[in-house]
């Protein structure tokens, strides 16, 4: 199996009291392994970028100053469950990891999740968006952090069947992730008065959408749901608008959409698409300053809330390690769960006794060319949907750990 494994070191500086801090860890280094995609559809959102932002995290928590090594390893899971659980298991078992971050795929990130549990470590969820991960596949060792599919279709499907797209077709990829969307958004449909016309699943990373999107047409509905993401969601829009499929009246909804997504596409194309993310760079001083330090070390480019879920997720996990003077993956999870989640990224938040982890969101629409002031300045906000409101009610998950 060939596997890609960057390995970067933060140096600790011994200062007084180190040996004791150190003491209390496993084998006196915490060690953290960013399981993402370098290679496909996913890479743009998650990949180096979140390695990056899994560094930065750690530079900001000052580990070095506090006399804490801290050590982080990269791999590609390919997006296959199995060479997922593979580098998870050696990982655990072999290089002494102690917590395993990102993870865009959630067939992937529900194989870790069970092993994860298994092993008594730690998982945070950045990338993967299945809503089972905190219902009925939830664990005590595992966060939640960046967004779901319950989440994205009570933004997004909500907001759109309640200003007329009350008729729906569901372009979707056929793996955990992309049924979990069609299947929460289909629920929300429903629930607010409209149609679900049909659906057709394709492959993941499909390149030829022709055949899809012809079904969907002629099902006449007014909104195709596009239940899937990264290059999946490029490709289905750019090959809609050459079958003209959005001037001949239909409209399209991306269920999980990116600023990478937008970046690619480019606004005369993106217009208009409105979606719903837990992070923009742009919301405020402190989100512009993390974004302005992130683009300069990652060749210009701006983070997605995949990568801003890493930073976030990260410098929690760590602070809940300085207080819990332990790297025991079931008792620091418990922790983070006790401390509040107020960060720089996205404001004030919980982690829920199912894992997930709560903030507001917001609900955008992409600008006009004619809108944008420069470079990934792309969304307008339409609604900020607060935290309270933003994730599946903790009674309706059918988690077996809330009680």
């Amino acid at each position: 199996m060939k596997q890609k494994v960057l390995t970067t070191m933060v140096a600790a500086a011994l200062a007084l009291g180190a040996g004791a801090a150190q003491a209390q860890l496993s084998d006196g280094i915490i060690k953290i392994g960013v399981l993402t995609d370098m290679s496909s559809l996913y890479t743009d959102l998650a990949g180096k970028g979140s390695v990056l932002a899994a560094k930065m995290a750690i530079d900001d928590f000052g580990a070095a100053k506090k006399g804490l090594k801290v050590e982080i390893i990269s791999a590609d899971h390919q997006n296959k469950p199995d060479v997922g659980s593979t580098i998870a298991r050696t990982w655990y078992d072999t290089d002494k990891v102690d917590v395993i971050v990102d993870s865009p795929n959630s067939g992937v990130a529900l194989a870790v999740n069970q092993i994860t549990r298994d092993k008594g470590k730690v998982f945070l969820i950045s990338g993967a968006a299945s809503s089972d991960l905190t219902g009925k596949s939830c664990s005590p060792n595992t966060v939640h952090w960046t967004y779901d599919t319950w989440m994205l279709a009570n933004g997004t499907g909500k907001a759109i069947v309640k200003t007329g797209g009350d008729t729906w077709f569901f372009l979707t990829a056929d793996y955990a992730f992309g049924q979990a969307l069609e299947r929460d958004t289909a629920a929300v449909v429903v629930k607010n008065g409209g149609k679900v016309l049909g659906e057709v699943r394709h492959p993941l990373n499909t390149q030829d959408f022709s055949s899809f999107l012809l079904q969907a047409q002629a099902s006449k509905a007014k909104i195709i749901g596009l239940a899937n993401a990264g290059g999946d969601t490029t490709n289905a829009i750019k090959q809609a608008a050459e079958f003209g499929i959005v001037k001949a009246g239909q409209n399209l909804a991306g269920m999980l959409v990116f600023l990478t997504d937008i970046h690619g596409l480019g606004l005369q194309t993106a217009q208009g698409l409105i979606f719903t993310t837990s992070f923009y760079w742009d919301t405020n001083d402190q989100t512009r300053a993390f974004a302005k330090r992130f683009s300069g070390a990652n060749d210009g480019k701006f983070p997605t809330m995949v990568q801003a879920g890493v930073y976030s997720s990260v410098l929690h996990y760590l602070k809940a390690v300085e207080a819990l003077k332990s790297d025991d993956g079931t008792k620091v999870v418990a922790k983070m769960k006790e401390m509040p989640t107020d960060d720089q990224l996205f404001g004030k938040g919980t982690i829920r006794a199912d894992g997930r982890k709560i903030h507001p969101v917001y609900l955008v629409e992409v600008k006009k060319p004619s809108e944008s002031k420069g470079p990934y300045d792309y969304y307008k906000v339409r609604a900020t949907i607060p935290a309270n409101e933003a994730f599946r009610p903790l009674a309706d998950g059918n988690c077996p750990l809330v009680k």
